[in-house]
């Protein structure tokens, strides 16, 4: 096991002793799919179940520690009506309802002028819920006013005035606080006000809503009165000023009228008919005139137009005419001389005679009638001339008098429009109403309305949920340890070989930890190990002598050492495991045994050859040197060469070597043991160690030309691993057991 736990599946062929091996190329990280999710979820349970039942336990508690408020409604409608003479239904103004006219009415309702009024018919002055000088002083306020006071940082005592409420510190805390607890808002599409008043006690609550709409309607039906007072004091005032401008201009027009002689309506009227008449008499004489010219005209005009003066003329004419039609008839016919023809010549020319002396006597008539017509015309143009200069005259002097009258008579419309006015406005203020009427009065609520328990416990069900999801995710991301063996070959490179166990001392009963694999040989923990005997037997250059060390201190490498020995011993090999921990051996307390008198330290200085110091068991087969007896000379001895030689010895006789080196990072002799073994192996405690403390064990390990193998994790939680998500869980699973 080398790529995965429980298999040497993927893992690298070393290139060379003295290097530190690379695994293979590591694929980009896949991004976080809702399986990722859920198990990272799944490994920080613990945590998110802790933040979902401990917020909505605190907000339970809280609730329970919340004072009940309770938040009576009352509702009014506002409906101002339109100025109507006829109806007389409102006041003199137009004021229709719109957004803005409800939003202002509903201010109206929160302003700290009803608010005052409001706590003074309650008597919210003395109600500790609404003045903080009644409520006790709260011990933090205490001592920050104690802490002032011995520093001297208290401002100094502010002399009241004794007028005005603005002066008053508790008063205007009282009214802001009634002002707060108010809230008015308009229903939405309609003309209705809603009123809201929040305090702890249900009856405070509905007696102030109550108050507040009374106060309100009282108020504007005041306001209505006091409006419709004070229109009918100006109209009253504007009716005096108006009767007074109307008798000084009549006596102004009287006067005037007086001096210059003017009839009151007749004379201009009686100008003007005249004029008129004279007028239409001039246009007929003028007419006649015209025709009395045509005449005399057509008189002297041809044979055509001789016909037109008088039907006796056009009568003759027209017997002349005939009697010569037939003369020339009868001359064609007859001849000239032939009797007929010179009586019908005789009776043409008596004709012609006749019609001379009628056009003579027309023509006399008609002059007589021009020249009558020509008097009279001139006659009536005289009369004309003199009746418009009259009438020019008396319009002149009208001019300064139509004047006066036009505001005369402005100035008494304009009374009369007052009067009515008064008339109107007085009879508005005996039916006048309020524009606001209650629709329902607020009653005492039966159920608080806050703390709201549901949505508060949802709202912290939810706020639990919402901080253990962002919990887990502060974890998961601060977390810088290896959880599973993708971890490990994501971070170092490296194949991991085993997921080895943690077994506490219950199920360990009476058997010693290193023991554990060879008397249970079915459990993880011996499978766990013989997936890492696999893993070093499958490594092509088949180390000999692995040295086993670890980061820092704590992490179980002595264990992995005497657990992998007993291991291999079992299986035919023959094993030694060599202490080389010297400044903390505890191979005799692991294998709860006395401590060996001689040691690898003894070895070390020369004193003892290496096989005089082997402890060898007869159960297992396994061979031990124990560390000895140490001093300060340790890092020495090892740089002395003499464990080299040791190794070259005990090579001869061993199948495998493994060596329990110190943490890296705590001794340097780790290093320099890591560097004489074939291979070397990491332990790293199971989501205990840092990756960059990891890192940094890599990197003076590599320093030391150390062939790094592979890395083991200890102390895995069998159970959390189980349950964790990742893709080597399976190897702890219950049917594996």
């Amino acid at each position: 096991m080398l790529d995965k736990p429980g298999g040497p599946v993927g893992a690298a062929p070393p290139t060379g002793r003295g290097h530190l091996i690379a695994g293979p190329p590591q694929a980009a990280p896949e991004p976080l799919s809702v399986t990722g999710l859920l198990a990272i979820l799944r490994r920080r349970r613990l945590a998110l179940l802790a933040c979902i039942l401990l917020v909505p336990l605190l907000a339970a508690v809280a609730i329970s520690r919340m004072t009940p408020r309770y938040t009576a409604t009352g509702a009014l409608i506002y409906e101002p009506s339109e100025y109507k003479v006829r109806e007389l239904q409102s006041i003199l103004r137009v004021d229709p309802t719109t957004e803005a006219v409800m939003a202002s009415q509903a201010e109206i309702l929160r302003s700290l002028r009803v608010a005052a009024r409001v706590a003074e018919r309650g008597n919210m002055f003395r109600n500790p819920e609404f003045n903080p000088a009644l409520r006790p002083p709260s011990l933090w306020r205490h001592a920050i006013s104690r802490l002032k006071d011995l520093f001297g940082l208290a401002p100094p005592p502010v002399q009241k005035a004794s007028y005005g409420p603005n002066q008053d510190d508790s008063r205007n805390a009282t009214l802001l606080a009634v002002q707060a607890a108010f809230d008015a808002h308009t229903v939405k599409y309609s003309r209705v006000i809603e009123v809201t008043f929040t305090a702890e006690d249900r009856q405070v609550a509905a007696t102030a809503v109550n108050n507040a709409m009374d106060i309100y309607i009282k108020d504007q039906f005041a306001a209505k009165h006091k409006a419709v007072d004070v229109a009918t004091g100006w109209l009253e005032k504007r009716a005096a000023e108006l009767r007074r401008e109307v008798q000084t201009g009549e006596d102004r027009i009287a006067a005037y009228r007086a001096r210059l002689g003017l009839a009151q309506g007749m004379h201009a009227g009686v100008e003007a008919e005249r004029i008129t008449h004279l007028t239409e008499e001039l246009v007929r004489a003028k007419a006649d005139l015209a025709n009395a010219e045509a005449r005399i005209q057509a008189a002297h005009g041809g044979a055509s137009t001789q016909a037109a003066v008088a039907p006796s003329v056009a009568q003759l004419r027209g017997q002349a005419d005939q009697l010569a039609a037939q003369l020339q008839a009868q001359q064609v016919r007859l001849g000239a001389n032939h009797p007929e023809s010179v009586s019908l010549r005789r009776q043409l020319a008596a004709a012609q005679h006749a019609v001379a002396a009628e056009i003579g006597r027309v023509t006399a008539a008609a002059r007589g009638e021009l020249h009558a017509s020509r008097e009279r015309v001139a006659e009536l143009q005289r009369d004309l001339q003199a009746a418009e200069l009259e009438a020019d005259r008396h319009h002149q002097a009208e001019i300064p008098l139509n004047a006066m009258q036009r505001d005369a008579d402005a100035s008494r419309l304009q009374l009369q429009n007052v009067l009515d006015r008064i008339q109107q406005t007085a009879q508005q203020a005996a039916i006048e109403t309020s524009e606001a009427h209650e629709i329902s009065q607020s009653l005492p609520p039966g159920s608080p309305s806050s703390p709201r328990v549901v949505p508060l416990m949802a709202a912290a069900s939810a706020a639990g949920l919402l901080f253990g999801g962002l919990l887990v995710y502060l974890l998961e991301l601060t977390d810088s340890t290896l959880h599973s063996g993708e971890d490990a070959r994501t971070a170092l490179s490296l194949p991991c070989f085993a997921l080895l166990p943690e077994i506490n001392r219950r199920r360990l009963g009476s058997l010693r930890m290193d023991e554990l694999a060879v008397r249970r040989p079915i459990g993880p923990f011996a499978e766990q190990l013989r997936a890492l005997r696999a893993a070093l037997r499958f490594d092509l250059e088949r180390p000999q002598v692995v040295a086993i060390t670890a980061p820092r201190p704590g992490e179980g490498k002595t264990t992995v050492a005497l657990s992998l020995a007993y291991a291999a011993a079992m299986g035919g090999q023959r094993v030694l495991v060599v202490e080389c921990d010297l400044r903390r051996p505890s191979f005799a307390r692991l294998m709860q045994a006395k401590p060996a008198p001689t040691g690898l330290a003894d070895c070390l200085r020369g004193k003892i050859r290496p096989q005089e110091v082997v402890q060898h068991e007869v159960q297992s087969g396994l061979d031990v040197i124990e560390a000895g007896r140490t001093g300060t000379d340790v890092p020495d001895l090892f740089l002395s060469g003499a464990m080299e030689d040791i190794l070259g010895e005990l090579r001869q006789e061993y199948d495998l070597i493994l060596l329990d080196a110190p943490p890296v990072q705590a001794f340097t002799e780790a290093r320099i043991l890591a560097g004489l073994a074939d291979a070397t192996l990491l332990c790293v405690r199971w989501r205990a160690t840092p990756r960059s403390v990891v890192r940094n064990a890599m990197e003076r390990l590599a320093e030391a030309h150390a062939h790094v193998v592979g890395t083991v994790l200890t102390r895995v939680d069998a159970h959390a691993h189980l349950h964790s998500g990742y893709a080597d869980a399976g190897v702890y699973h219950r049917r594996r057991r």
